[in-house]
């Protein structure tokens, strides 16, 4: 096994003996764990030490801290906090809305223009609000369109599927400058138990797909009711259930993404629109804004939640898009560029370069996206136990701590027990072959430690595999002894 570790090592042009001497003992309890999930020692990075920036004191544990490895959506940690030092944690998004012609009697002789500027949540709620203050403004029907600019980014057509074949899976969905509720549609389902049917809703209401309003319900346990629905998602202009639903599940809510996420947001819009009662003699369609409006303050606009509170929905639940829209809008926020459209991903990536080497030092990431939804990130051990070690010793602590999962009690870590339970704030990242965690854990002692822990291999995703992050967390919080 060793062999293969350093033969491996010796073809990427890695200094593996290096590597080698700096290895620590894994703890007992953390190698009987890898030895039960049958993951090899030089598959694991781990990395514990003091979060204070002035301690003197050793690593806790090192091995194989300098081997660069896939990340997962540990990778967030790099993106959120990047945000929170470039950008500040009271930063906010704003999607303006222009208006072209006159307004009289309620009808607007010309067209309203909607600009994405990237914001991460303009979700149903607010997409709703944005709306019904257009009608505040006294906009009840529009003689002309509703335009759509999607130009503060310039990003390639994806596929959704590129990534693991799952198209209709909300976290496959991709950024946009006007991202609109995640490009996904919420069924909620709610037996209606007087006449054996369940009742579905979908929101944002789509204009021009055809839904089925009711599904007959059955006895039994609940089960996996997706696959007892038989939803057929397939065609974008026509949704069908042609299964059952169990009574006993009681009240679902189902997301999906929209099987053609390019006709989304012109689709909920007008759908949306029309069913609070407004009229529209034209269509809703993408376009730009006219520079002469740019050049005039807009009507109104729809501002953001604050960064800080962004990070929390992008780190405790691991939200991709979200976590990509904001990668993206540190370059569109770039001095010199600030407010710039046409941004993608390759201005993203310099502006994090440039401040990896200011802030961070040492070797920067591999960084794809923003998001770790990707088999070309890598970072290693080491530079991520420098950036935690540099954030937690920033002004900007709290935020970003607050915003990681805290093992055992929420987010993507609730279901995970460890001795003390809510000792641990971790970022997860899972991927085919791929587990995770780094973050923050505070020792019996009272002292606070930074904890990396990678693993790369074929056995990751097992729940032994998942016992080792335990054991590691443990004997991490365990340090009294």
């Amino acid at each position: 096994m060793l062999y293969r570790f350093l033969r491996a090592c010796a073809t990427l042009g890695l200094a593996c003996a290096s590597l080698l001497a700096q290895a620590q003992p894994i703890p007992v309890e953390v190698d009987a764990a890898l030895l039960r999930a049958k993951i090899p020692r030089e598959a694991v990075s781990l990395l514990v030490l003091d979060a204070e920036r002035d301690s003197r004191a050793p690593a806790r544990l090192s091995h194989l801290a300098e081997l660069a490895r896939n990340p997962a959506s540990v990778m967030k940690l790099v993106t959120t906090y990047a945000g929170l030092d470039l950008l500040g944690p009271a930063f906010s998004w704003s999607t303006p809305v222009y208006l072209e012609g006159t307004l009289h009697n309620g009808v607007l002789q010309g067209n309203v223009y909607i600009k994405g500027q990237g914001d991460p949540k303009l979700v149903l709620e607010r997409l709703w609000l944005l709306l019904r203050r257009l009608q505040g403004l006294g906009v009840l029907q529009i003689h002309g369109d509703i335009v759509l600019d999607h130009s503060a980014f310039t990003l390639n057509d994806s596929d959704p599927a590129r990534f693991d074949g799952e198209p209709l899976r909300p976290y496959n969905a991709s950024p946009d400058a006007l991202l609109i509720n995640y490009k996904s549609l919420l069924l909620t389902i709610s037996p209606a138990l007087s006449d054996q049917r369940a009742l579905v809703q979908y929101d944002p209401p789509l204009y021009g797909v055809q839904t089925q309003a009711s599904v007959a319900l059955v006895g039994g346990p609940c089960g996996d009711y997706r696959a007892q629905l038989k939803a057929d998602f397939s065609n974008p202009l026509q949704i069908r259930l042609l299964g059952q639903y169990p009574a006993s599940c009681g009240e679902k809510v189902w997301p999906v993404a929209y099987a053609d996420p390019t006709r989304f947001a012109a689709r909920a819009v007008q759908g949306l629109w029309l069913s609070m009662g407004g009229k529209l003699d034209g269509v809703v369609r993408d376009g730009l804004v006219p520079q002469a409006l740019l050049a005039r303050p807009p009507a109104m606009e729809s501002s953001s939640p604050a960064l800080a509170e962004i990070i929390r929905d992008i780190n405790k639940f691991s939200n991709n898009v979200m976590a990509e829209q904001l990668f993206l809008t540190l370059g569109r926020e770039a001095p010199g560029t600030a407010g710039s459209d046409g941004v993608g991903f390759e201005a993203a990536r310099s502006v994090l370069q440039s401040w990896w080497k200011d802030r961070i030092g040492g070797e920067a990431p591999l960084i794809e996206n923003g998001a770790g939804l990707s088999r070309q990130d890598r970072i290693s051990a080491e530079s991520l136990g420098r950036l935690l070690r540099v954030a937690y010793n920033s002004p900007f602590m709290s935020e970003l701590m607050s915003s990681l999962p805290i093992s055992g009690v929420d987010g993507t870590l609730k279901r995970y027990q460890t001795r003390r339970p809510g000792s641990a704030h971790l970022k997860s990242g899972t991927l085919n072959g791929v587990l995770a965690r780094a973050g923050y854990v505070e020792g019996r002692s009272g002292k606070r430690y930074v904890l990396v822990a990678l693993i790369n291999h074929a056995n990751a995703n097992s729940e032994a595999a998942r016992a080792v992050m335990d054991a590691l967390i443990d004997w991490t919080a365990n340090d009294s002894k």
